[in-house]
């Protein structure tokens, strides 16, 4: 099947994924794949234990050149002793990256040869120990062309702070992903990183020993990512995984905390709020207290969606509170609420009493596991509503 389908393929670029330890055991197979060697444009080895063995265990892979090579993934078994600059004979992969345009380096070592590459657009970077914060930097500097930065990782302590003066301008760059087990490491990196407007900024924590607050993570203002969300219209949360969104000024930015948030209130005193139009959260989290204040926080709040199995009547009564309901508020919306019709027409008759004829609040309860993307009242509507206190306008 092998040879025909290779034959049937003509000079189409080809893909190989091979698990090096398979292959090893069968050479037959490894034979029919050389001649198609100069047609491959996306490579990825698994399943071996150190990048130097790769070439022994495939005996002649290596020999013709791959000019059509533009996308590679090396996922290497054991953790290099140093995940920087490696000194020593390159492995003979090396030679075929000069028009690479996506690397994926798991737990492989950051060959000088990488860093020479004028094509790449795509990077991602997995490790283990730690690696030397400054190894990244001047890195991420030799190549302005990149565009998504995947990066799973831990600095080498000190590191950090000693190459925070060096700044790095990525003027292509729409999606930054960063995942680490400690704060310093995320701040330090975004203190470094000029970010373009537009850019999709990840932020995730992986230590599930203790609760993280979103502004550890991020440098003190004045920096890029304040300046990135300060026209943020809306902010969504999620408890299952634990994720907050803030998007503005084209951007988004998300935050993964392996433990629950403990209210928003406190994250939304770093971005300015006034211009927050939408607001998805979970009611779990939230104290009376906490509701009050943070809707104080949000004048501008037009559309509040909430989910969860419970809803307290007290948040009931925190929605129809004089100055608490925001006046530009249109849409309430409850998902997945065991709360009762009475409850719910209450509610709606306070919005009703303060309706701007200007601007028609709706309430509605939706039975969904959960909400779906708010983008008008009409696809609310679609899904099915149980009670609406009024017409719905069309917001689409």
């Amino acid at each position: 099947m092998t040879p025909l389908c290779l034959e049937r393929s003509g000079a189409a670029p080809l893909t190989f994924d091979i698990r090096v330890s398979d292959a090893r055991r069968n050479q037959d197979f490894l034979e029919l794949l050389l001649p198609q060697i100069p047609r491959i444009y996306s490579l990825r080895l698994t399943g071996y234990p150190f990048i130097e063995v790769v070439a022994g265990d495939l005996p002649g892979f290596f020999d013709p050149p791959m000019p059509n090579l533009t996308s590679l993934e090396l996922q290497q078994m054991v953790e290099p002793a140093e995940s920087s600059l490696v000194g020593g004979p390159i492995p003979p992969i090396f030679q075929n990256v000069s028009k690479l345009v996506s690397l994926r380096l798991i737990r492989t070592p950051l060959y000088p040869t990488v860093f020479k590459i004028t094509s790449l657009k795509e990077l991602k970077l997995g490790y283990t120990n730690p690696f030397h914060f400054g190894t990244l930097i001047g890195f991420l500097d030799s190549h302005p062309a990149l565009e998504l930065v995947v990066l799973e990782i831990r600095f080498a302590p000190g590191s950090v702070e000693t190459a925070l003066t060096r700044k790095v301008t990525l003027p292509r760059l729409q999606h930054l992903s960063i995942t680490c087990s400690n704060a310093i490491d995320s701040k330090g990196l975004l203190s470094c990183i000029s970010l373009p407007r537009g850019v999709h900024l990840e932020v995730e924590f992986t230590r599930s020993d203790q609760h993280a607050r979103l502004g550890s993570f991020l440098p003190p203002p004045p920096t890029p990512i304040q300046d990135l969300l300060a026209l943020g219209t809306t902010i969504k949360t999620r408890v299952t995984p634990h994720e907050l969104c803030l998007f503005g000024n084209d951007s988004v930015f998300t935050f993964r905390p392996t433990s629950a948030l403990l209210g928003v209130r406190p994250e939304l005193s770093l971005f300015p709020s006034t211009t927050v139009r939408e607001l998805y959260t979970h009611i779990s989290p939230l104290r009376y207290y906490d509701l009050s204040v943070m809707l104080e926080m949000l004048p501008g709040l037009e559309t509040l969606a909430f989910s969860e199995t419970d809803f307290p009547s007290r948040l009931f009564h925190a929605l129809t509170r004089e100055p608490v309901l925001c006046p530009a508020l249109r849409t309430i919306a409850l998902f997945n609420c065991e709360a009762n019709t009475n409850a719910v027409k209450r509610l709606g008759e306070a919005v009703a009493k303060r309706r701007d004829p200007t601007a028609a609040r709706v309430v509605i309860v939706i039975s969904s596991e959960t909400p779906p993307d708010l983008t008008s009242v009409e696809r609310l509507r679609k899904s099915g509503y149980v009670w609406v206190d009024d017409e719905l306008p069309d917001l689409s």
